[in-house]
């Protein structure tokens, strides 16, 4: 009997899907690589290129410049064309019309120089504007100064007007006498239509003073100050213009060792400002050369 041979069953591969999967990824991966380097344009070797095929089609190279090669710049295929159209319509022109033309910084000193003359000249108004205040302060307190009860200094910046003290209060006390009233209404009549600020400034000789109105001298040279603002803001003098400081015994003109000095030192201070710039702001002024 004849012995029929079976031949092994064959098993259906499972797999098979791997070999197609593989080929796609390979192809997807060699197409994102041409994507990338068509991208990614080295214009280099473009114009490279680009002179080569014109140098063997046509006869000539299109350029002798020297073509910096390594350099990458991103972007369109219409970017490239617009350079190699630019560099064509340079060629041939005059090394002048290729040299770029230096830009001249704007001179800052018009500019400066206007800055500086408007500054002049509102000095120049602020210094008008104090002289004729200080014409009306002189006109007012003229009998006193003949009397030498008041002191009147004109500076740059200020004038100062000086009272001694003795004529505008009682010893100790910060009330001012009825003649004193008189005295600080007439100044105000003198300053009140104008608009230069107005600082009142107290000081005492340095004989210490402790009552239950006055701690120290520090608050009677600023009691003091307040009684003279408060009649000159009574009497016209707007209040903005108006500030007061106490010195105390600190800024003496004389010596306290005697009477007289001691009698020099108790005054009160009237400082008329100008209206010029800050010294802060001001570029004409430098810092220690003076009050």
């Amino acid at each position: 009997m004849r012995r029929i041979r079976r031949h092994p069953e064959e098993h259906m591969n499972h797999e098979r899907w791997a070999i197609p999967y593989g080929d796609l990824l390979t192809l997807l991966l060699a197409f994102f690589v041409v994507m990338y380097s068509i991208s990614s344009v080295n214009a280099g070797k473009y114009r490279v290129l680009s002179n080569s095929l014109y140098a063997a089609f046509r006869g000539q190279p299109r350029t002798l410049d020297p073509i910096q090669v390594g350099h990458k710049r991103r972007g369109s295929g219409a970017d490239i064309r617009m350079s190699i159209v630019q560099q064509a319509i340079l060629k041939n022109q005059p090394r002048a019309y290729l040299t770029p033309l230096p830009v001249a910084a704007p001179d800052p000193q018009p500019a400066k120089a206007a800055k500086l003359k408007t500054r002049d000249a509102a000095i120049k108004a602020a210094d008008k504007a104090l002289d004729r205040v200080a014409n009306n302060v002189d006109r007012a307190m003229a009998a006193l100064v003949k009397d030498r009860q008041v002191v009147i200094r004109r500076l740059p910046d200020r004038i100062e007007v000086q009272f001694r003290s003795d004529i505008l209060f009682p010893s100790g006390s910060a009330r001012l006498s009825g003649h004193a009233v008189a005295v600080i209404q007439r100044l105000a009549a003198a300053l009140a239509r104008f608009p230069n600020p107005v600082r009142v400034e107290g000081f005492t000789d340095n004989l210490p003073i402790r009552t239950l109105q006055f701690y120290s001298n520090w608050e009677l040279s600023a009691a003091r100050a307040g009684s003279v603002v408060h009649v000159l803001s009574a009497h016209g003098v707007d209040p903005g213009r108006l500030a007061v400081i106490g010195f105390g015994a600190q800024q003496p003109i004389a010596s306290n060792a005697t009477a007289v000095g001691r009698r020099a030192n108790r005054r009160v201070v009237v400082l008329v400002l100008s209206t010029r710039l800050p010294r802060h702001l001001d570029p004409a002024w430098v810092p220690g050369a003076g009050t």
